[in-house]
């Protein structure tokens, strides 16, 4: 029977971690591991993880003197991990019911897909828990060359980190997580997994990740800042590991086309409300996209943020006079 090793950091989340852990446990699956490790944590975080230990033997508890910080536990839990597939699930977040069982089994009956993945819940903070029922779901595998062309389509990360299972020895050769990449090394490992082999992918919710104000990425609050960090992440992957793949370049360009197109309608957006954001966004566009002077008009058709050509010139008539 195929194995599974799953990796939860945890800083001060000690009211979300007996939930997680439970929402693994409850899988089904016998034949896995789970390795808690804690990075200093100063409320109750350390006694719970330690009672969860000693109530199943399946889980083990590493507890840092420090706090080595998210990505050091991503790294300390790859360097680890042994079983056929390895999980990093953050501890604010939860498995839905049945999720390891349907992406072990896809894994189990196609060897060539290195990373699985679906979709997940938001659970925003004060909001009442929706109770999550084992449902159905189709799975698609596409070749990893489609998948990080259709990354670098959209610009962003395709991949819902809590329902991101891979088989670990894809992991192992894909290596760590990017220090230099504190918010997007999620995004360019999954590039770098595809590159490796397929990616399958499901409609089913597998996991339900928690919205609240202490995680990693309320801290990147912005557009501009999210597409700054999204720009570091597909230009440290296709000028390294994928930097020999087809199409490199063209992909590379492609990202910073979504990701410039999605400043520029932020730009657009925030000049209507009188922020003055609107010229820091409009200058990260030009710089992603050089010559990026006209608005995207097809991205912002889509969008539906203008409805016709003579609103998008007056907003830019009004917004951006000097243009």
């Amino acid at each position: 029977m195929s194995s599974i090793d799953i990796v939860i950091p945890n800083f001060n989340y000690g009211h979300y971690l007996q939930a997680c852990v439970e929402s693994v446990t409850s899988q089904g699956v016998d034949n896995l591991r789970i390795l808690i490790i804690d990075n200093a944590s100063t409320d109750n975080s350390v006694d719970i993880a330690q009672s969860l230990a000693r109530a199943d033997c399946r889980i083990t508890v590493v507890v840092h003197p420090e706090n080595l910080g998210a990505n050091a536990s991503f790294n300390e839990g790859v360097d680890w991990a042994e079983a056929d597939y390895f999980l990093i699930l953050c501890c604010d977040d939860l498995l839905a019911p049945g999720a390891l069982k349907k992406a072990m089994s896809v894994l189990d009956e196609q060897p060539n897909i290195t990373l699985t993945n679906g979709r997940s819940l938001y659970w925003h903070s004060g909001s009442k828990p929706r109770n999550l029922t084992p449902a159905s779901g189709q799975w698609t595998v596409e070749s990893g060359q489609a998948f990080i062309e259709r990354a670098s389509a959209f610009g962003g990360n395709p991949v819902s980190g809590p329902t991101a299972i891979v088989r670990t020895s894809a992991q192992k050769r894909a290596g760590h997580y990017n220090p230099a990449l504190p918010h997007t090394d999620d995004l360019e490992m999954w590039l770098k997994l595809a590159a490796l082999g397929d990616v399958a992918t499901t409609d089913r919710v597998q996991a339900v990740a928690r919205v609240h104000g202490e995680s990693r990425s309320a801290s990147v609050a912005s557009m501009y800042e999210w597409s700054v960090e999204f720009d570091a992440a597909y230009t440290s992957f296709f000028l390294s590991e994928g930097r020999h793949l087809k199409h490199a370049r063209t992909n590379l360009r492609k990202a910073r086309r979504a990701l410039s197109d999605r400043c520029y309608s932020s730009a657009l957006l925030a000049g209507l409300h009188g922020d003055r954001q609107a010229f820091r966004l409009l200058a990260q566009a030009i710089r992603l996209r050089p010559g990026a002077v006209l608005p995207p008009v097809s991205y912002l058709l889509r969008k539906q943020l203008v409805r016709n050509a003579t609103t998008t010139l007056s907003i830019i008539g009004g917004v951006f006079p000097q243009l």
